[in-house]
Formats: structure tokens, sequence, C-alpha cells
């Protein structure tokens, strides 16, 4: 028995290794919903515990239940960042329990290492484990962070503070370059569990659908090592992170003040292990040492976002096209392909509602940044405006003009007021509802509705188009009648598919129509 407070034996069911190890074998191993739930109340009974425990007693129980916990963590992890999507009832669940473990995990490996830098009894048995103890605590939040990164929501400062704690101490201590198996199968160090960290959460955070994040995530953490952290800025740094005051990473840049506490995040390394891995996949191959928890990925997919990171990475950053200017105009707004229709003039009718209003605070000639109040948040508690996410269809119409324009959702962000604020790509300023017709070697024909992008006075040859979701085929040529004329489409490509359109390039060429036999 470990002794408690005034010297009594404690009865409690961890208070010996032995009891601690028959809780864990008793936690069913095939069902993870109902074992993550137990291991979370395990963990937070640990931290509840903590102080009458010695602490080289609680950093093993953690050690033992937290490592228990990674294969059931993995599994949902692959289950929530699904291709297909998930139900408004499962993805609150799936969210819940991830999220709910990677707090208890992160709050009690926190509380080993202060009460291991306070001298707490039994930290001298720490010791050897501190590698070990700053990275998995690093690894906790980095869950933290990914959940609160898929629903675009508030992250708590102190997440910044404890990571500075990390790595700081690390860092004075000189073992944040030891290697270390974090867990089984997870070699790594401090140092590099913090670049990737600071270097996926500044490139992909409020910029990458969830199911984007998770993957690129799994990228970083697999071509960590390319990853240094560098004290000094000699202009290849990406990314910079104040140990001294700890906020969101930042996008280095060279007229940033450089003061001793600020830590450069530096790629070189990382782009060159990414070309290789381009490759690969490129050849439809998904290397068996690239971890995505066993989901069940195409290596299109994932080539697809491996280049996202590559453009992400690449020195100089990418900087605006067009400078923006603030505004304050009201813009009425439709969601989603489906929206668009109905306030085009197409002469439907799906019993829509009247277009939502959003209040533009600046914009330039490529695209426009709304805010949204926390009234108008999703009912349910996804964090996000309603059917809003990176990669959604936005139809737009200031107040006064009289037709609408397509943009896409590329960058959402919440503020410490609950304000949603929404980056948009314009499209185009104006679009233009058109018939298609579809044939088939049989004969048939299928009429469908586009909507036309391109501007008055393109002169490029090529049409635009936005259409309902899987009418895209490239061995598939289109019919659409525009301004009193007939074209011939053919495709050329998919420029972008989402959940409720796809967005596509087609050659056009004008049909003689004007003979009849």
């Amino acid at each position: 028995m470990v002794l408690g407070f005034f010297g009594k034996k404690s009865d409690h069911p961890l208070a010996e290794i032995k009891s601690a190890q028959f809780l864990l074998d008793d936690i069913p191993k095939a069902d993870s919903l109902k074992a993550l739930q137990e291991l979370t109340d395990w963990v937070e009974q640990i931290l509840g515990q903590a102080d009458s425990f010695r602490l080289d007693h609680e950093w093993a129980l953690l050690r033992m239940f937290d490592q228990a916990a990674q294969a059931h963590l993995r599994k949902l992890l692959s289950e929530y960042f699904s291709v297909q999507p998930l139900s408004k009832f499962q993805e609150n669940r799936l969210w819940t329990l991830l999220d709910v473990y990677y707090t208890q995990s992160q709050l009690c490996h926190h509380d080993v290492f202060t009460r291991y830098r306070e001298g707490a009894k039994g930290a001298a048995a720490v010791k050897p484990d501190l590698a070990m103890l700053c990275a998995r605590g690093i690894s906790a939040i980095t869950g933290k962070l990914k959940l609160a990164a898929a629903r675009h929501s508030l992250v708590d400062p102190a997440f910044w503070k404890r990571l500075s704690g990390y790595y700081g101490y690390a860092e004075t201590q000189g073992f944040h370059l030891d290697p270390v198996t974090v867990y089984p199968g997870l070699n790594s160090s401090v140092a590099q569990e913090f670049a990737v960290l600071v270097t996926w959460y500044g490139s992909s955070a409020g910029n990458l659908n969830p199911l984007e994040g998770h993957i690129t995530e799994r990228l970083f953490s697999y071509l960590g090592k390319g990853l240094q952290v560098a004290s000094t800025y000699n202009g290849i740094g990406l990314f910079v992170f104040d140990i001294a005051q700890p906020t969101p990473p930042m996008h280095a840049t060279v007229d940033a003040t450089i003061h001793p506490a600020l830590r450069f995040i530096e790629a070189e390394g990382m782009r060159q292990q990414l070309e290789g891995l381009c490759k690969t996949l490129e050849k439809g191959i998904l290397p068996d040492s690239l971890n995505l928890y066993g989901a069940k990925y195409e290596a299109e997919f994932v080539l697809e976002v491996a280049r996202q990171l590559m453009q992400n990475l690449s020195l100089p950053p990418k900087t605006r096209r067009s400078p923006r200017r603030k505004i304050n105009v009201n813009l009425n707004v439709a969601q989603g392909f489906l929206g668009m229709l109905e306030q085009a003039d197409v002469g439907l009718s799906f019993g829509a509602e009247e277009s939502e209003t959003w209040e533009v605070q600046d914009i330039s000639t490529t695209g426009f940044r709304c805010v949204v109040s926390m009234s108008r948040a999703d009912g349910v508690k996804s964090g996000v405006l309603d059917n809003v996410k990176i990669g959604s269809l936005i139809g737009s119409k200031p107040d006064g003009v009289s037709h609408w324009g397509a943009g896409m959702v590329r960058r959402l962000r919440r503020d410490e007021e609950g304000k949603v604020h929404i980056g948009v790509e314009v499209l185009s300023p104006r679009v233009i509802s058109v018939p298609l017709i579809e044939r088939f070697q049989s004969g048939d024909e299928k009429y469908l509705i586009g909507l036309y992008l391109n501007r008055p006075a393109d002169t490029s040859g090529e049409a635009w188009l936005l259409m309902k979701p899987e009418t895209f085929s490239g061995s598939k040529s289109l019919l659409m009648q525009l301004d009193n004329k007939e074209y011939l489409l053919l495709p050329l490509s998919m420029i972008e598919r989402g959940d409720d359109y796809d967005l596509a390039r087609y050659r056009m060429m004008e049909q003689d129509t004007g003979s009849e036999e």
C-alpha cells in the first residue's frame, strides 16, 4: 500500500501498481469507445489523488494508463477523421470522448512536470524519464489542438504556456535533443515533438479542413526529423515561437523584432524528405512507416495534401496577391451549391429561406473576410457556423448589387469574443446559371443546371463551372447554352470537389446552330 496523508495506508485501487495493473487488464480490448471512457476516468483519478501519492508513483500510473490508451486513441481518431462524413451524433460523440481524454492526459502530465520542478517526494526517480515526460506532455497538447482545429474553436492560452514550459525546461537542462521512445513505435525527441506541433499548427490551423489537417499532422510527425529548432533567424526559419511570452506560432519574417526567447523552426531537411515521399505517392504507394492510424486513405488523396504541405513550406512564404482594404458592408450569403442555385435566376423553387447576412470587414480583388457573431453559430456543438467549413461554397451579394458572386471558404478562426472570422476566396464576382446537357453513348440525354463563373471579358476559351457533385468526368463532354448560343464543353480538369459540388474546367467551343436540315 502507498502511505497517504497522516501516515495511513490508502485503500484506493490505484495505491499499488499491482492493483492498478489488474484494473488495466479488466479494460475491454475490443471496444475502444468503452475502453477510452474507462481509461479517461482512471487518468482523472490519478490526477485527483496525486497529492496523496509519491511523484514516482503518480508518474508510473500515468505511464501505464496513458500508454494503454494509445491504441484506442489511434482507432477512434481514424474513425473521427474519416473520408466518409459522420452523422452529427457520431461526430459529437467521438469528438467529446477524444477531447476529454486529451484534457485529462495533458493536465496529469503537467501535474507530474510541475511537481517534479517543485521537488516533490519521489522526484529523483522521475528524472531519468524527463525526456519522455515532456514529449508525452507535448503529444497530449497536440491532441487537444487537433480537436480544437477540427471545430475551429478557441484554444486555451495555457496550452502555449505549457508547451513553452516543456520545451524551455528540456532545452535549459540539455536533454531536448535526446532520442526517446515516446510510445512503442514512436521514436522522437522533445525538440522534434515541439517543432512538429509548432509547424503543423502554424501551417494548417484555420486553413485546412479537419481531414486535411489530420493527415498534415501525420505527415509532419512522419518527417519530423527534417525539422530543426534554431535560436537565431538566418532567413530559412518558417515559424517562430516565443518561449518567454508564449502565443500561437507565427510566420517568421525578416523585419520581426529578434530577442533571445524566440525559437525558429527550419524545414530545409523536411522539404527534401517530402519531395521523396511525393514521388512514392505518385506511384500509388503509401509507405508502411507512414502512420495514418490504420485508416484507409487513397495514395492520391494523401499526395494532394503532401503537395499542399510542400507549398506551405516553401520559401519565401506566400504573400497576398493583392492588398486588403478596410470596409464595412453587409453581404447577403447563400451557403452551398444548392443554396446558390436557389438564389440564381433559374426558375427553381426549393422552399428556400431568405439569404443570410454577414458583415464584411476587409476586402481585396481576390477575397474578403466576414465576421459572424456567436449568436449565429451552429446549434449543434460543432463550434462552426451551420454547414460552413474549409472548402464550403459561398454565394455572395453585397447590399445594393443585383447579381450574385461565388466564393470558397479558405480560412476559419474564432476570436476571444466567440465571433467567427471567415476568409473567402472569390471565384467569380458574378455567376450565371446555365443549362447543361450530358449525352450518353445510348443517345439518351441528361439535363443539368450549372453555374458559369467566367468574367464578362474572359477570352481564355475555357469555361469554369460549378455543378452538382459527381458530374465531372474526364471522358464526358457537355453541351451548354449561354447568351442564346450553344457550346460544346470538352473536359480539361477537376479543380476542386466538395461535399456538394464539382468545380471543373472545360474547353469551350461554339457550335454552329444557324442551319437546320
